[in-house]
């Protein structure tokens, strides 16, 4: 199939761009660059620089199979300082691919959604009927994305898959996390075992979780690529599915500092910070439906196993990885 996949020089992006040519399909990647990286675009694939909601229309024509759309603002600190932005650069310009799309006739379409969409949840493990109340624009612009194709679906017969997780990790060969803003938590304690940044802040070790420390569904970046895949290979004409993504289990913040600790053999000091407001003491989400609906078997569950790949690829960057200034 010819693909198009906006966002492919980020971390999620490339790394799907890279399973889907390995897969033998030709892939064409629309990224402006402004949070992807020139050197995490996959070898053999076409590179076009420039903005979804200004370059679409000279890109995406009716020889193209599908889209697998990335291309968003992800920051949620930043979302809720600057919504307008938010509701442009990820409604707008997800509007204007869909009528691209509808004009020129491809109709099959992978959304990266995410968990956020849900907010707080009321019980654990979140499961796709739960209520959507997201608590920051980030999450509420994703989930008017999500009605957006639901409309488009029934009103044009647009197959599409949305795909909602909540913490990607690790590393896929040669692609990982390395972005100038980081907010994740492993690629974080990373850079302390770097000497990239003097500790790492857990905030609150006073939560009703068994360590007291939150806990997070992490689900490795190639497993992740997979079920995008796999979306693409199995939509239906008309039909929108929601699905969430996930690793089955929870970890908590102690416990990935102290794999990282044993990953890397760095001592990686910790200073307990207070809560941060909005903070839900446990997040996980089920892949029940997905692992159902898809065939989707991920297979690097394991925590060590996403440090591992995490710290691989880190560790190569040494002194080009981003980091916070000191």
């Amino acid at each position: 199939m010819k693909l198009l996949v906006t966002g492919g020089a980020g971390y999620v992006g490339g790394v799907c761009a890279t399973v889907l040519l390995e897969r033998g399909h030709e892939v064409v990647i629309l990224d402006d660059l402004s949070t992807g990286n020139r050197d995490g675009i996959p070898e053999g694939a076409t590179f076009i620089e420039g903005d979804v909601a200004t370059k679409i229309g000279d890109v995406l024509d009716s020889t193209f199979d599908g889209v697998l759309h990335f291309a968003a603002r992800s920051l949620v600190g930043e979302s809720v300082e600057k919504p307008g932005e938010y509701w442009q650069g990820n409604v707008v310009t997800s509007l204007t691919l869909l009528d691209a799309m509808r004009s020129t006739g491809v109709d099959n379409l992978v959304f990266s959604s995410t968990a956020a969409t849900y907010g707080e949840p009321e019980q654990v493990p979140i499961t796709e009927d739960m209520p959507t109340r997201p608590t920051n624009t980030y999450g509420a612009t994703k989930l008017a994305i999500d009605h957006a194709i639901t409309s488009y679906a029934k009103a044009h017969g647009l197959a599409a898959t949305s795909l909602r997780y909540f913490n990607v990790a690790g590393a896929y060969g040669s692609a990982g996390e390395n972005r100038v803003v980081e907010t994740h938590l492993i690629p974080l304690v990373l850079q302390v075992a770097l000497g990239h940044r003097e500790d790492i802040k857990v905030f609150g070790d006073d939560w009703p979780t068994p360590d007291g420390t939150c806990v997070r569904d992490y689900i490795h970046v190639a497993d992740l690529a997979d079920a995008h895949v796999l979306a693409l290979e199995t939509n239906s004409a008309g039909v929108h599915r929601i699905l969430n993504l996930g690793s089955g289990e929870g970890f908590s913040v102690r416990e990935v500092i102290d794999v990282c600790r044993e990953v890397t053999g760095h001592p990686i000091p910790d200073v307990i910070a207070p809560r941060r407001a909005g903070d839900p003491a446990v997040l996980v989400a089920s892949s029940s439906k997905a692992i159902d609906e898809l065939g989707w078997s991920p297979s690097r569950t394991d925590l060590r196993t996403v440090v591992e790949d995490a710290w691989a690829f880190t560790s190569n960057l040494g002194d080009r990885a981003h980091s916070a200034p000191r």
